[in-house]
């Protein structure tokens, strides 16, 4: 079985990361008897860097061309790069709009799960940790907030920035279908979250939801407030099985409920239109400030990975080596610096990379 996947290593730690993942998605290949075939674009500020832009049709269409998109992290230092002296529609994270939207990846999958041998990462108390965690957050991602109509304008020698907030029915409707359909395969519980007590998009949101929980009977559905979610994740992130929500809603909480995994470091993500076609990621960022001394965490890319085989190529069995092969390099205590702690033994990027693949 050969696969065509696309990728793009980014920039920052991105392609430090990103050659780790490869390596460990060959072994599993080599071991369950599949090849994957890989086409190198760019993206983000290495795009700027050759063609001006932070992404070209041309990556667009050899993306759409793919079975899989494996992308490191975009971006660089705000305060620094020249890439941040363009204007906003041209800097390396306004790729990532584009390509969601281009490729039409709706529905963000983004896992949050308490490895047993990270809990005194964890910055959450042990009584509330309990025996750990393991969430999906559900997020929107072509609609809302962010991709709504923007401008700045000047009333009566007054600056004033307008950014609209925008969904259709259908725009919920599909996303809540991915986010039952996922619940079936887990614990059968979605909390949709919304703020449906101030907002008109959130109110049509949960109306959209309910209607579309009949469809799955077998799935428990609970609504909560952004806000008392956001609290909820620290005070007892166990009760969450699949949390359902917006663009924005689920940007902010996905990356709360990232560190109280110990390290954002650990967290993947899918990215998926309405086929099996998706975008895997990291859920963190470039980090510049450590890129190419060999001490990032490749993890959460190489989970990442892993989603990649389960979700877009229906390899399970291949997918559930590698996360195995992740849980027994931390079981045998080797840790990057982001993770490190007493009585283990500290390894770089590389070394975590080839542990991983050595027990694939």
């Amino acid at each position: 079985m050969n696969y065509k996947i696309a990728v793009i290593p980014g920039d920052g730690i991105g392609p430090e990361i990103v050659a780790q993942a490869r390596e460990v998605l060959d072994a599993a290949g080599k071991k369950y008897g599949f090849q994957l075939d890989y086409t190198e674009l760019l993206m983000g500020g290495a795009s700027i860097d050759v063609y001006g832009v932070p992404l070209t049709d041309e990556t667009i269409e050899a993306a759409k061309a793919s079975d899989a998109v494996l992308m490191g992290s975009i971006g660089g230092d705000a305060k620094t790069s020249p890439w941040y002296q363009l204007e906003p529609s041209k800097r390396p994270e306004a790729g990532l709009l584009k390509i969601r939207k281009s490729l039409n990846l709706f529905a963000n999958l983004r896992p949050a799960y308490l490895y047993e041998e990270l809990k005194a990462a964890c910055p959450l108390r042990d009584e509330i940790i309990g025996d750990g965690f393991d969430m999906m957050i559900m997020r929107e991602l072509t609609g809302g907030l962010y991709f709504g109509e923007r401008r700045t304008v000047e009333e009566n020698g007054v600056r004033k920035a307008i950014d609209t907030l925008t969904y259709d029915e259908n725009e919920i409707r599909r996303i809540a279908r991915r986010g039952f359909e996922i619940a079936r395969k887990r614990r059968k519980k979605v909390t949709s979250v919304d703020k449906a007590n101030v907002l008109d998009s959130s109110r049509l949101w949960r109306a959209v939801v309910e209607e579309v929980a009949k469809e799955y009977p077998d799935v428990e559905l609970s609504h909560m407030l952004v806000d008392n979610c956001a609290m909820q994740l620290v005070r007892d992130p166990a009760q969450f099985d699949v949390i359902l929500t917006e663009n924005m809603f689920g940007d902010i909480l996905s990356d709360e409920a990232s560190m109280v995994t110990g390290s954002i470091g650990m967290l993947s993500s899918a990215s998926l239109n309405e086929t099996k076609f998706g975008l895997y990621e990291p859920s963190h960022g470039s980090a510049p400030d450590i890129a190419g001394k060999d001490i990032a965490n490749p993890i959460a890319t190489i989970l990442s990975a892993a989603m990649m085989l389960r979700f877009s190529l229906d390899l399970d069995e291949a997918a559930d080596a590698v996360e195995r092969a992740v849980k027994q390099v931390l079981k045998d205590g080797y840790r990057t610096g982001d993770i490190m702690s007493e009585g283990c033994t500290q390894v770089g990027c590389r070394e975590m990379g080839r542990l991983i693949k050595e027990r694939i």
